[in-house]
């Protein structure tokens, strides 16, 4: 299983409905199969997720977020490591709007 505990992501490609930029920063958590995150940056002032990784790191999760706007956003997202020649972690994330439009999209974050 991958370990998430205490590695930090960024986004380095993400659909036009998203709302993480480069400037947000993954603090990622994991104890057992639990894994969580908090965020923040950009267009997010504050975010947490909540998810299950599985025995091949692959992450069904939920996630909630304060833009600024100050509207509060909640989705669900489908995530699926890769190694990175360098030992690094690359996430290729689908995912969908459960409230604003409910739109889906997707997203990739790499280890920082």
């Amino acid at each position: 299983m991958i370990n998430y505990n205490n590695r930090i992501f960024k986004p380095v490609d993400n659909s036009a409905n998203g709302e993480s930029t480069s400037e947000t920063v993954f603090y990622y958590k994991q104890v057992g199969n639990i894994v969580t995150a908090e965020y923040k940056g950009g267009s997010i002032l504050y975010g947490h997720l909540i998810g299950l990784a599985d025995s091949e790191g692959h992450i069904e999760m939920r996630y909630h977020q304060i833009n600024a706007k100050q509207e509060l956003m909640t989705g669900i997202c489908e995530s699926r490591p890769e190694i990175l020649a360098d030992g690094r972690i690359r996430i290729y994330e689908t995912w969908k709007w459960t409230s604003g439009d409910f739109s889906s999209g997707y997203s990739v974050i790499e280890e920082i």
